[in-house]
């Protein structure tokens, strides 16, 4: 949140959609344009807006999220996401809204926008479980057609000087990872390939998405890293490993993976030269960090989910009554993890405080408050 006062004479209104309800909000105006694509870690509600198993419709999702007055947005946690507070911290009130809800490509310009999808993987087949949910492929495609809009709006050379400033962040691969370590299902799961060239499947897709967007005038890229999901709840229950902190196996898949992914980035940074910054977050050392150090951080569980238990089907929520609800800690504070997959808010405004003002072992090549600062 900003610590200065608001300018009130700048105030705007905007509209915002949630979850099929419409709040009014009061917002000052800004410079900072964020376009945004990934999973649930940062869905703004677009699968509100499908047919898909993939929700957090209901309370008590968004129970802390202050602008929608602690109801359910279609963010899976239970306030802002990591990509809410650090546009907040850099001066941002106007959050990008979820590209399927109405109205959103008016303000393109403005506010960016949205294309993140829960369930949502780098390969397109990711998430097929669940019914409906926005590949990246497909969600760099809907980036395509707010970029014709823009064009149509102020034509192509001012898109092109727009778009180069604006922030382009992708957060990407955890269901991709969680769909391989997951025992494959009979007549639908496939064989699966070795771990090393899922890894390399995973990363030219991705690239090809990257390069994608480059061709279509994104210059400023932040790519997170997949965090240590061998200690989110879902899979020490997969594993059996209630009792123990992580599987190191999958833990290894996806360290591996990252490896393969800074190299990447590294590559693409030499050969677009001035054209094009990629920013590698480092997700997972900032996450173990947390997890290793917990009570450092003033949590009291880094091992349980607040909302939803151990068990299958892993679902929070919160019914007419007690003896309809799933359990909920007292304390949301207190706990890293938010359900079985998500974290808390509380442990994501840890991660975006370190993505903004790291060093060079958090954010490479620059942190991320370096990156809004460069403006060409």
């Amino acid at each position: 949140m900003m610590s200065n006062p608001l300018n009130y004479s700048s105030l705007i209104t905007r509209l915002l959609v949630f979850s099929n309800t419409i709040f009014l909000l009061f917002l000052p105006s800004h410079s900072l344009t964020t376009f945004l694509f990934g999973d649930s870690l940062v869905d703004a509600g677009n699968n509100d807006y499908l047919f898909t198993l993939s929700k957090a419709d209901t309370p008590p999702y968004g129970i802390d999220f202050s602008p929608s007055g602690g109801q359910p947005t279609g963010r899976f946690t239970n306030g802002r996401t990591v990509s809410d507070i650090i546009g907040q911290s850099l001066g941002d009130k106007f959050l990008p809204p979820p590209y399927l809800a109405p109205n959103t490509q008016i303000n393109a310009t403005d506010a960016g926008i949205n294309y993140a999808s829960g369930s949502a993987g780098i390969l397109v087949q990711t998430g097929s479980l669940f019914v409906g949910r926005i590949p990246l492929q497909e969600q760099v495609q809907n980036f395509e057609q707010t970029r014709a809009q823009i064009v149509a709006k102020m034509g192509e050379k001012a898109t092109k000087n727009f778009l180069r400033n604006a922030i382009f962040s992708i957060t990407v691969g955890s269901n991709d990872i969680l769909n391989f370590i997951q025992p494959s299902i009979p007549f639908i799961g496939q064989d699966k390939v070795q771990p090393a060239i899922f890894q390399d499947q995973m990363l030219s897709n991705l690239t090809m998405q990257l390069k994608r967007l480059h061709k279509l005038g994104a210059s400023k890229f932040i790519v997170v890293g997949i965090g240590p999901l061998g200690c989110i709840p879902f899979v020490r229950a997969m594993k059996l490993d209630w009792f123990e902190k992580c599987s190191n196996e999958v833990n290894e898949l996806i360290q591996g993976y990252n490896k393969k992914l800074i190299r990447e980035l590294s590559l693409l940074n030499e050969e677009l030269g001035q054209e094009a910054v990629f920013v590698y977050a480092n997700s997972y050392d900032i996450f173990m960090d947390i997890i290793s150090n917990y009570q450092h951080y003033g949590f009291e569980n880094a091992k349980d989910p607040c909302c939803g238990g151990y068990f299958p089907p892993f679902l929070c929520f919160k019914g007419k009554n007690i003896n309809t609800s799933s359990e909920l800690c007292e304390d949301r504070s207190k706990y890293v993890f938010w359900d079985a997959y998500h974290p808390t808010e509380a442990a994501n405004l840890i991660m975006a405080k370190k993505l903004l003002d790291g060093d060079k072992r958090v954010t490479s090549p620059v942190n991320l408050r370096q990156l809004y600062k460069n403006q060409n």
